[in-house]
C-alpha cells in the first residue's frame, strides 16, 4: 500500500529495488528516518517481527500517532467541508508554528498548578489539562496534514495552487491505521533510537537527508551527523542499510561497506530535462545479495550477471517500479 502522505525524500520510486536487498533474516525492523513511511507501508509486515517508526520531527510522529490510535478523533478535526485557499494555509503554518500545549508548556502549568492548588484541585485541574492536551494532538496533526497536502511539493514552507480535496483520503487513512496497528511509533534521535533497539536480529533502515540538501528539512542535519550517523552505524550488532545521493563525499565515508548504485528519474528537474536521472547508493554492513542468493533462479538468455564487481548499478524503472512523478 502507498503512504497516507507525500513527503521531502519519499522513497516510492525506489523500494522496490531497497526490499530487494534487504536482509534474508531479521526480527525486528527499524525504519530510523522515517519519514512519509513509504518504504514501511509497502511491505506486509512480517509475523513476528516487531516494527518501529521514528522520525525527529515532532509535528511527523504526532501525525502517525494520531492517526495509529485517534483515527475517529482525526477524521472528525480534517472536516467534512475542508478549505484549500492561501489564507487557510498561513494560518495553518501559525498554528503550527505556534504549537500549542507544548510538553515544555504542559510540564510548566502542571508544575504551577500542584504548588498552588490542593491535591483534590490539582488533580481535577490535572486530568482537564491532559485532556485539552490530547485535544490539542490532534488538531495540531490534522492541521499538519492539511499542510502537506496544500504546500509545493510536500514541503510546508510554500502554498501550491493546486486543487487537493483531503476527504479523498479519509479511507487511505484509515487503512494506514490499520497498518499501524502494531507499529511503534518514536520520536527520538537517531543515535538514541539505533541504541535502543540494537540486537543481533534486528534490521535498520536509515533514509537521513541527503548531503548537502539538509536545508530541504525543517530538522536540523549538519555535516556532523553524517559522520555520527556512520559512527553509530559501525558499532551496530544489528545489520542495516543506508541510502543516500551519490556522491565522493558519502562514497568515503561508508568506505569498507558494501555500495550499490542506483538511479532514479529526478522527479524535480523533468520540467526542464526530461528523461535526467538522479544518482543514489545503498549502503549495508551485510551482503546485498544475500536474499536473491537464497532463492531460487532460472536462467535463461537474458540473464545479466556483473560477477564479482563491487558496484552494481539498478534503475528504478527496469525494477517495474513507476516513477513518483
Amino acid at each position: 500500500m502507498n503512504s497516507f502522505i507525500s513527503w521531502i525524500g519519499g522513497k516510492k520510486a525506489l523500494r522496490k529495488i531497497i526490499y530487494r536487498f534487504f536482509p534474508k533474516d531479521y526480527g525486528r525492523y527499524i525504519e530510523v528516518f522515517g519519514g512519509g513511511g513509504w518504504v514501511l507501508f509497502g511491505r506486509k509486515p512480517k509475523r513476528g517481527t516487531m516494527e518501529v517508526y521514528n522520525d525527529f520531527n515532532s509535528n511527523l510522529t504526532n501525525l502517525f500517532c494520531c492517526v495509529k490510535n485517534r483515527t475517529w478523533e482525526f477524521l472528525r478535526y480534517l472536516g467534512f467541508l475542508p478549505l484549500n485557499s492561501r489564507d487557510e494555509f498561513r494560518v495553518l503554518r501559525k498554528f503550527i508554528e505556534k504549537e500549542e500545549f507544548t510538553q515544555e508548556y504542559l510540564s510548566e502549568e502542571l508544575e504551577l498548578a500542584q504548588h498552588n492548588l490542593s491535591p483534590p484541585e490539582f488533580e481535577d485541574m490535572r486530568e482537564l489539562m491532559l485532556e485539552n492536551a490530547k485535544k490539542s494532538d490532534v488538531r495540531r496533526a490534522a492541521a499538519f496534514y492539511k499542510l502537506i497536502r496544500y504546500s509545493y511539493g510536500s514541503g510546508c514552507t510554500s502554498y501550491s495552487c493546486q486543487p487537493c480535496d483531503v476527504r479523498k483520503t479519509f479511507f487511505l487513512i484509515w487503512e494506514a491505521s490499520r497498518r499501524l496497528t502494531d507499529t511503534v511509533v518514536e520520536n527520538k534521535d537517531f543515535e538514541a533510537l539505533i541504541r535502543q533497539y540494537d540486537r543481533d536480529n534486528a534490521f535498520f533502515y536509515c533514509d537521513p537527508p541527503y548531503y548537502e540538501t539538509e536545508g530541504h528539512y525543517a530538522v536540523v542535519f549538519r555535516k556532523s551527523d553524517h559522520v555520527r550517523l556512520r559512527d553509530t552505524l559501525k558499532s551496530c550488532r544489528g545489520k542495516w542499510m543506508v541510502s543516500y545521493n551519490d556522491c565522493e563525499y558519502i562514497r568515503n565515508l561508508y568506505a569498507g561497506f558494501y555500495i550499490l548504485s542506483v538511479t532514479r528519474l529526478n522527479n524535480l528537474a523533468q520540467r526542464y530535462d526530461g528523461g535526467c536521472e538522479y544518482p543514489e547508493v545503498i549502503i549495508t554492513n551485510y551482503d546485498p545479495k544475500e536474499r536473491r542468493n537464497s532463492e531460487p533462479m532460472q536462467l535463461n538468455l537474458f540473464n545479466y550477471e556483473n560477477g564479482d564487481d563491487e558496484d552494481e548499478w539498478y534503475r528504478a524503472d527496469e525494477m517495474g517500479q513507476r516513477p513518483d512523478l
